[in-house]
This record gives C-alpha cells, sequence and structure tokens, in this order.
C-alpha cells in the first residue's frame, strides 16, 4: 500500500468510528429530559449526518486498497496479520450492506436486526483493524 493509501484509509476508519460511537452514545447512552423528544442530545442528528457522510469515503479506501492489499494478503496461506485481516475483511460487506439497509428499512423489526447487525459487524471490523494496526510486522530478514 502507498503512504497515501494508509493515511487515507486511517483517517476514514476513525472518522467513521469516531462518529458511529458518538452517535451511538447519544442515542443510547444519553436520555433527554423532555419525555416528548425524538432526541437525546441536540446535536445526535448531525452526528449521524456525520457519520452517513463520512462512511461512503471509508468504502471508497477499501475499494482503493483492495487489489493491492486485500485480496493478494488473503490469496498468502503464511502472513503474520492474516487473521486479524480476515476478520476484518469478513466484517466489511455485512457492516456495509447492513448500514445501506438500516437506512432505507421502513419495517420496523427489519431496521432493527439490520440496527444490530451494523453494530455488531462495525464492532467486529473496529476490534480487528486495530489489532491489525498493533501487531509487528515481520522482521526483515529473517
Amino acid at each position: 500500500m502507498t503512504r497515501a493509501q494508509v493515511l487515507y484509509l486511517h483517517v476514514c476508519v476513525a472518522l467513521t468510528a469516531l462518529t458511529g460511537i458518538v452517535f451511538a452514545w447519544m442515542k443510547y447512552g444519553m436520555h433527554s429530559d423532555d419525555e416528548f423528544s425524538v432526541v437525546n442530545h441536540p446535536l445526535q442528528p448531525h452526528m449521524l449526518s456525520a457519520h452517513v457522510v463520512v462512511a461512503p469515503f471509508l468504502v471508497f479506501a477499501f475499494g482503493w486498497i483492495f487489489g493491492d492489499h486485500i485480496w493478494p494478503r488473503f490469496r498468502q496461506t503464511s502472513w503474520p496479520r492474516r487473521a486479524s485481516g480476515i476478520w476484518s475483511m469478513m466484517a466489511i460487506l455485512p457492516m456495509t450492506l447492513s448500514a445501506y439497509l438500516l437506512q432505507i428499512a421502513t419495517n420496523e423489526s427489519l431496521r432493527k436486526a439490520m440496527a444490530i447487525a451494523h453494530w455488531v459487524t462495525s464492532g467486529v471490523f473496529v476490534v480487528a483493524y486495530v489489532a491489525h494496526l498493533v501487531m509487528k510486522p515481520p522482521r526483515k530478514g529473517r
């Protein structure tokens, strides 16, 4: 991967995760004093909007690194970061699909199912991605 790809991917993952976590905290962790309020914090709709705007840039990043990094490493049978890479890779499709379906779902039970799927797969992706980054790279010459 080029430095530009690495930097772009890290920024997109960080912004998407941050906006998603803050939105989730506002929606599920906060409670409004107004019993008729549909939001728990005045910035909650804006945080969701930021998440929805930033996330497609992350999807682009996945496409950008797929041919250079994801697919070639997946095809290698022995690679030190293979497990965390596979966990990250396997979470991308359900994380992305559940996000899009969550936005268009009109049936309440489908919307709840997509929300749960999105939170679970996003959590798996973020944990696997961080693990993928913190693992030591192989030493040259060994």
